[in-house]
């Protein structure tokens, strides 16, 4: 599923860098190369990434 259109940034791709150390949208983004442009995707990816840090304690 595509999270960001504005990047073309795929769940599978934040949970990646949630697994990797990504911690928030910001170091996601960072780990991806790229920048969040409207943020109309970021509570989803902030959803996503916080599932994974729960799913890895």
């Amino acid at each position: 599923m595509i999270v960001c259109s504005c990047n073309f940034i795929r769940e599978q791709q934040i949970r990646e860098a949630a697994r990797g150390g990504a911690l928030d949208v910001v170091e996601v983004y960072e780990a991806l190369g790229c920048v969040p442009n409207c943020c109309q995707c970021l509570p989803f990816a902030e959803q996503i990434i916080e599932d994974e840090v729960c799913a890895a304690a």
